[in-house]
């Protein structure tokens, strides 16, 4: 089954090394760190959205193309993600099990 990510064109190898490299908790912490008091209202902010993906980008040391980018940045808008709906939290968490 295909995940929605791949449908932007995410290539899953990125995916993958994203999620080992979550598993380091300074990373991890990190990322919390950086996502702390990130409103709906931001993730549906193509500029902070882009912010965020470069910064996220720069703790993971994950440099992307400036396509890379872009897909990333239409899959967050496009999930409407609203940090503080438990229910959207769950749908992602599964997304990228």
């Amino acid at each position: 089954m295909s995940a929605s990510w791949q449908k932007f064109g995410i290539r899953p190898d990125l995916i993958e090394r994203v999620k080992l490299k979550m598993k380091n908790p300074v990373i991890k912490d990190r990322m919390k760190a950086l996502l702390d008091g990130v409103t709906k209202y931001d993730l549906q902010e193509r500029a902070k959205v882009r912010q965020l993906v470069r910064s996220a980008s720069r703790i993971l040391g994950e440099p992307l193309t400036e396509i890379q980018e872009e897909q990333l940045i239409a899959f967050v808008l496009a999930q409407k993600i609203d940090p503080q709906n438990t229910l959207h939290l769950i749908k992602l968490w599964a997304m990228f099990r």
